[in-house]
């Protein structure tokens, strides 16, 4: 095998390895070393174009490998059909490619320093935590540590990317190691045994409060009529009623319905009117998934609280709305639709919403919202003592995707230290503690519902408070080697 071959061989398996990481295959103990193939490759490679040709070709490998159910979702949802949806697929891998070919061709100036082993896990950070700003946002490689007992100390003051930093630290190791730099240049890991040193993850307790969290199994396929969406609203609430009341030792507070592919309106008087019944007669707070308008008439995807005394109390629109999903981006709104059913597109909302509950404060994100780790600490920075997270993850189907996403919604509980409930159409429905810990779920593609505990918290995290200031220090000690690293080569 030539040497060109082999470089390129080494690059597909760093994305091998990124995709054996996560679900579908869950080998998590892959994240710490994945990245070092791709480093040896670059390390070989003298060219600039070709170290970012191998860090772009593993980026292809890797996002078709970890998001191929986006292919399925357009082509069962997005009226493009089974040729266009893979060329759709195909054009969204190329792009995403590009973050790894940066990465691969700036890692490769770091790798020749004596600061080698920081350096690539701070051009890694600095990296990943621009996929969210710059068009979609997933699995970030920290999301693979979410079990990882003392990994996850990190989180609530780095937020996910100090887990990231330390698995790009260890393959920068492997690689250095490979290439026999000396020894000081590994005294870099030297620090990471003082990551036991940190506050234990909060020990396991029941919650004291309780919720019923409800999963009303809906087809993405159904036609509606007025008559099917009442008699499917009636059978909810009927669900609904049934698990408020299966224990009378308690009486849960919370009432939550996820987001769903059916026309439930905040505008809409029949079903205000049911919310507002359902929530006198269990005694409860009503937070449902709606779509409600603006005053031009443009769609939101909104969260809708109505109190125990029948009345609209809050409402939360939601503010990253997803790609082909929620709105086309320009210049494929020709010819794609979006998945969603709603005519027309969704527009944004604009603020962060904290609601009432119970003389307490809780907030609500929806779906896609969750990959943005910044964006939903600042519903617990803002006051919110509790999260919810509403969803409809049936656009999925049987992927790995629902499995993917639960452990991006897990990482938002660990870096708040927030309990947080998950309402989902047709699963992942469960409780998460503010450990990040799973705690249990609804089974999947079943109509089911479920009373669940949790606890308010008031006190917040290093990272609650103080956001993404870990990938911003990468930011400029990733650039600071990089400059190191180009002046000493001339």
């Amino acid at each position: 095998m030539n040497r060109r071959l082999t470089r390129y061989v080494l690059a597909a398996l760093s994305a091998v390895l990124l995709i054996l990481a996560f679900p579908r295959f869950d080998l998590v103990w892959l994240a710490p070393v994945a990245l070092a193939p791709l480093l040896i490759a670059t390390g070989f490679e003298p060219r600039p174009a070709q170290r970012f040709l191998l860090g772009y070709v593993c980026g292809v490998i890797y996002w078709f490998g970890v998001c191929y159910w986006i292919q399925s979702t357009l082509a069962l949802y997005a009226g493009v059909g089974v040729a266009g949806s893979w060329a759709l697929f195909t054009l969204f891998c190329l792009a995403k490619a590009i973050h790894l070919g940066v990465f691969a061709l700036v890692a490769a100036l770091a790798m020749r320093t004596a600061w080698a082993i920081p350096g690539v896990a701070a051009l890694w950070v600095a990296i990943e935590v621009t996929h969210g700003s710059l068009g979609f946002a997933w699995l970030t490689l920290g999301n693979a540590g979410i079990d990882m007992s003392v990994p996850m100390r990190l989180a609530p003051i780095t937020g996910v990317y100090g887990l990231s930093f330390v698995f790009a630290m260890l393959s920068a190791a492997l690689a250095q190691a490979f290439f026999h730099r000396p020894r000081l240049h590994l005294a870099w890991l030297a620090p990471l045994p003082l990551l036991i040193l940190l506050p234990h993850l909060p020990d396991f307790r029941r919650g004291e409060q309780v919720a019923v969290l409800v999963q009303p199994n809906i087809s993405d396929t159904v036609q509606w009529t007025p008559q099917s969406l009442r008699t499917m609203e009636r059978r909810t609430a009927y669900l609904s009623m049934s698990a408020v009341l299966a224990d009378k030792s308690q009486r849960p507070r919370l009432l939550v319905w996820p987001e769903v592919p059916a026309p439930l309106y905040a505008d809409d008087p029949e079903y205000l009117q049911l919310a507002a019944n359902l929530a006198r007669v269990t005694r409860t707070y009503f937070l449902g998934g709606v779509v409600a308008h603006r005053a031009d008439g443009a769609n939101l995807n909104s969260a809708l609280l109505v109190a125990p005394s029948g009345e609209v109390v809050s409402r939360y629109d939601k503010v990253h709305l997803v790609p082909f999903g929620e709105f086309v981006p320009w210049p494929f709104s020709a010819i794609v639709k979006k998945i969603s059913t709603e005519a027309g597109d969704f527009v944004p909302g604009s603020r962060i919403v904290v609601m009432p509950l119970d003389g307490h404060r809780f907030s609500t994100f929806i779906c896609y919202e969750s990959v943005f780790p910044d964006f939903v600490r600042q519903f617990a920075a803002n006051g919110a003592e509790l999260l919810v997270n509403i969803s409809n993850d049936s656009w999925y189907g049987t992927t790995a995707a629902r499995q993917q996403h639960l452990k991006i919604v897990r990482m938002r509980a660990a870096e708040n230290r927030r309990w947080l409930l998950r309402s989902t159409n047709d699963g992942i429905t469960g409780t998460i503690d503010p450990a990040g810990r799973l705690l249990g779920t609804l089974p999947n593609y079943i109509e089911s519902a479920s009373q669940s505990g949790f606890s308010y918290i008031k006190e917040t995290t290093f990272y609650t408070r103080h956001g993404n200031w870990f990938p911003w220090v990468c930011a400029v000690l990733g650039a600071g080697i990089v400059a190191f690293g180009l002046w000493k080569r001339s």
